[in-house]
């Protein structure tokens, strides 16, 4: 007897490297580091600043006799330049070698770079494909305003795709059904310009804080989505009177695992609208990371959740959806332009405005 499937057992999967910009290292880190080496979008790379500051991400293989640059193969930095562990080659941020030991540097002598952006402290690197330039731009990210505390960082590593991963910020339904989220509201629908997604949504929660009183908050919540490996939301919740930031970035390591990096911070909380368990006792100064803390607590157990559905499912291209799957489809025909498949197809656009 033939068994007939509506759809073959393999099925196409997006390719595992969406054109983009993607997150590399933070500011800190690098501070803190000096020479960061790892295996980013299938490459090889190493991150290091110039004197002046200047990031270079560049491909960890030294032009002159094919040497790793990276800190295990005695690579390191010294006054601003990526020295070679082999013959020596320097190597500015731009990647161009400026000296060498023994003779004026050739100027063949080039590393393959990365072009770069920082947003936040955040250090992010253009893939293209094919290696074509960046076609479009990140915004500009949010105010550097000094009544914002510190970042949180926290990285998740699992087998997994941007693609599915950005996904759950239009899959409304998932809120409810998996995280528990109340009141699920989508108050605008989805709009798409150029390579920028906006969601505009707002819930209610209920979740204990230290372990004491159950409290409702009461959130609304403006993601910006800049192509598969970028989103940003803004987030306020009502009942405290409470600002956050979260920084959602996916970024393929080896195009079967990626890395899930989930950043972020509170401002200033001066005169919260509850006390929400002694928070309006504490110092102001300690109120934002405390908040912090709990926040990326909460974010790490939905992303757990979230990552034994990612890490065992099975890409489908063309989903059974029904009403309550919000816009799932506005979400895959934005997705189609971060895998051209022609030298000027898609992703030309510079995206929408900076929030």
């Amino acid at each position: 007897m033939t068994i007939l499937s509506a759809e073959p057992e393999t099925l196409p999967s997006p390719p595992p490297f969406p054109e983009g910009w993607y997150f590399v290292v933070s500011r800190e880190a690098l501070r803190k580091a000096k020479l960061i080496q790892k295996t980013w979008m299938g490459e090889n790379i190493v991150v290091w600043a110039g004197d002046e500051g200047r990031v270079c991400v560049a491909e960890a293989i030294c032009p002159h006799l094919g040497s790793d640059l990276g800190p295990a193969a005695g690579g390191r930095v010294g006054e601003g330049r990526l020295v070679c562990p082999f013959h020596g080659f320097e190597f500015d941020a731009t990647g161009q070698c400026v000296h060498t030991p023994f003779a004026a540097p050739p100027r063949s002598a080039r590393l393959r770079v990365f072009e770069t952006r920082e947003i936040c402290g955040l250090i992010f690197a253009w893939w293209g494909i094919g290696g074509r330039e960046p076609q479009w731009r990140l915004h500009g990210g949010p105010s550097d305003d000094p009544s914002w505390g510190g970042q949180e960082i926290r990285t998740l590593r699992f087998s997994g795709h941007p693609q599915e991963t950005t996904e759950n910020s239009v899959d409304v339904a998932h809120l409810r059904y998996v995280h528990g989220y109340g009141n699920v509201t989508q108050v605008d629908p989805v709009s798409v310009d150029g390579a920028c997604l906006q969601s505009l949504f707002g819930f209610r929660r209920v979740r204990k804080i230290a372990g004491l009183a159950s409290l409702t908050f009461d959130v609304s919540a403006h993601t910006w989505v800049y192509g598969l490996g970028y989103s940003f939301v803004e987030i306020h919740e009502r009942s405290i009177g409470m600002d956050m930031r979260l920084w959602i970035l996916a970024t393929p390591i080896d195009g079967t695992l990626i890395d899930l990096s989930i950043v972020s911070q509170v401002q200033e909380i001066r005169d919260p609208k509850r006390r929400i368990a002694g928070l309006g006792f504490l110092p102001r100064r300690l109120r934002a990371p405390l908040m912090n803390k709990f926040i990326v607590a909460q974010q790490r157990q939905d992303v757990l959740q979230d990552v034994i559905i990612w890490s065992r499912k099975h890409y489908r291209p063309r989903p059974r959806l029904c009403r309550s799957d919000g816009e799932i489809t506005t979400f895959r025909a934005y997705c189609a332009q971060f895998y051209p498949t022609e030298p000027n197809s898609g992703g030309s656009g510079d995206g929408a405005p900076a929030p």
